[in-house]
């Protein structure tokens, strides 16, 4: 099937769920993700059986791996098919659930709360991120940490490589970049057995006075930014990521 107005509209809900999203990102560095995880983990004093929500999680490879960690897990995405992935490495204390991040979740007393790789800024109506974060906020205990990693969007805008084409799993992705309206946009274009697909990935122009202001909104403070997985300190110029550790005021 290809693309049409209504990926236009969620793009986010079509994409994720298919197995062409995860064969272009299939190259993701998963040592990369343990040692972010261990050393956020060394910097929270993380405690043996603490809850954690980690949310949207796709095919839940950082839950599992806090998990594995030692910590009590759930983790939740809108995309059913991850979550059917994420169920193969269920245990008594690391479960997943469906949920969109828009509704506010079911339960509200995990230790953290977490928001990894760039998982927020998705909607094109401003409302509906504000009832994501809402959401984020709703879920924690009242002495809860968030953590929020998203790309050090001025970095990304800087490098940003206008055309491109990766070829992974047999397949050339066509890649197109530009910023529009507000938004970084990633349309994505391929063939594969005789069909041509089109997809488009929108992620909003955060930056950090952008999550500092969500998080004063929503009775946060900010306790520490860091500019990548070493939790360096963040630099607006240079940074590869940004990452915020907030806790209810």
């Amino acid at each position: 099937m290809s693309a049409n107005l209504e990926i236009q509209k969620e793009w986010f809900d079509e994409w994720f769920d298919t197995t062409y999203y995860h064969i272009l990102y299939s190259n993701r560095d998963e040592r990369e993700a343990e040692v972010f995880l261990n050393n956020l983990s060394a910097y929270l004093n993380m405690k043996p059986g603490s809850s954690v929500l980690d949310l949207p999680c796709g095919k839940g490879r950082h839950a599992v791996y806090l998990n594995q960690k030692g910590f009590n897990v759930e983790g939740a995405d809108l995309s059913e098919n991850s979550i059917i992935e994420a169920n193969k490495s269920k245990t008594d204390d690391l479960s997943f659930r469906v949920h969109d991040i828009r509704k506010l979740y079911p339960l509200a007393n995990f230790d953290y709360v977490f928001n990894l790789f760039t998982s927020f800024g998705y909607f094109d109506d401003e409302v509906e991120n504000k009832q994501a974060f809402a959401t984020l906020v709703s879920a924690m205990a009242p002495d809860a940490t968030l953590v929020i990693d998203f790309m050090n969007t001025h970095k990304v805008i800087k490098n940003m490589r206008a055309v491109e084409t990766k070829t992974v799993g047999g397949i050339d992705f066509h890649l197109k970049r530009a910023v529009k309206n507000g938004f970084i946009v990633k349309d994505i274009s391929f063939s594969d057995k005789g069909n041509s697909f089109e997809y488009s990935e929108r992620v909003k122009e955060l930056y950090s006075t952008d999550f500092s202001s969500y998080i004063r909104a929503f009775g946060l403070k900010v306790v520490a930014e860091f500019g990548n997985y070493n939790l360096s300190p963040y630099e607006a110029e240079t940074s590869d990521r940004y990452i915020v550790i907030a806790t209810k005021a």
